[in-house]
């Protein structure tokens, strides 16, 4: 099958397959997992309860691993980069460093990723898929997509 009669699942299972390889080899180096990632950019707004957390990924994590947000958390405690203080989870002056230092590697990984691609064809592309969501039932509620930049 020649490239361009590829159909567009393939083309979108692909990118985010090398999308998370990609990220997930940044931050093996760095120590953490994208979803300990996402939950420390989620942080930054303020701290959260494990339930707001686990509610704010909920996008990025499929059905059967729902549980191990608990457990992502945890190893982000048990590292000094998230304190738990009254039931809320924060991140300490450890964490906002190294989640400063990740964001080197999460733009180095964004700049690869849109190379030879102009602005307007990236401005376009995200208003495809976003029509093509709505056009397959997404509502548009932000609660129900992903949030945390990537």
């Amino acid at each position: 099958m020649a490239t361009q009669e590829r159909p567009i699942g393939f083309w979108l299972k692909l990118v985010d397959q090398l999308v998370d390889d990609q990220f997930g080899a940044s931050f093996e180096e760095h120590g953490v997992t994208r979803r300990q990632w996402q939950m420390m950019n989620l942080l930054v707004e303020g701290p959260a309860t494990q339930k707001q957390l686990s509610d704010g990924l909920r996008p990025f994590f499929p059905a059967v691993e729902a549980g191990t947000s608990e457990e992502l958390i945890e190893e982000l405690r048990e590292s000094g980069w998230v304190a738990l203080e009254d039931g809320q989870y924060q991140l300490t002056d450890l964490g906002s460093r190294s989640l400063e230092n990740l964001r080197g590697a999460v733009d180095r990984i964004r700049q690869l990723m849109t190379e030879d691609i102009a602005e307007e064809e990236y401005t376009a592309l995200l208003a495809v898929l976003q029509r093509m969501a709505r056009n397959l039932g997404w509502d548009g509620d932000v609660a129900s997509g992903p949030r945390v930049d990537t």
